[in-house]
């Protein structure tokens, strides 16, 4: 159902995709926007591994959840990764990238929402301190969302 890496020789294993869903601090979502145009947008974000899943917030309306209540399919990208190598004097920029699709809900529960929140403001915060005031003073406003993973890969791409 989904397509594999056109050019293999770029493409990087599974173990690979999940570090770097890991290791970045921003990927982009792309939803079924409205007219049919794909809406993509810059996200913080949280991988679990163990629940195959992202989980991200948002607030409570916009155009990412009118997307999302029309249709759940969504894909989400990271890039990270980047680097230099040299080789012989020449020089070239390689980054790496991790794709992933699923469907992607609203967490409705508060309680579930507001223990993911802590749970993915422990990536971006310093302290559990920190993140107990911020959630404790707009958690209510803030709403959790997962993408169920159903398909990931990766590749890595020399830019030149």
């Amino acid at each position: 159902m989904f397509r594999t890496v056109r050019k293999k020789a770029n493409e990087i294993g599974v173990g690979e995709a999940k570090k770097l869903l890991h290791e970045a601090r921003r990927g982009v979502l792309a939803v079924n926007g409205d007219g049919g145009y794909p809406y993509a947008v810059p996200v913080n974000y949280l991988y679990d591994e163990e629940k195959q899943e992202i989980i991200f917030h948002g607030a409570k309306v916009g155009h990412k959840v009118d997307s999302l209540k029309k249709c759940d399919k969504v894909c989400f990208t990271v890039v990270s990764g980047e680097s230099v190598e040299i080789e012989d004097e020449a020089w070239a920029p390689f980054l790496k990238s991790a794709v992933v699709f699923g469907r992607c809900h609203l967490v409705a529960d508060r309680g579930e929402s507001d223990a993911l929140c802590k749970k993915f403001a422990m990536k971006y915060y310093p302290t559990e301190k920190m993140v107990d005031d911020e959630v404790a003073a707009s958690g209510k406003a803030v709403r959790m969302f997962r993408i169920e993973i159903e398909h990931i890969s990766g590749k890595r791409v020399q830019e030149r």
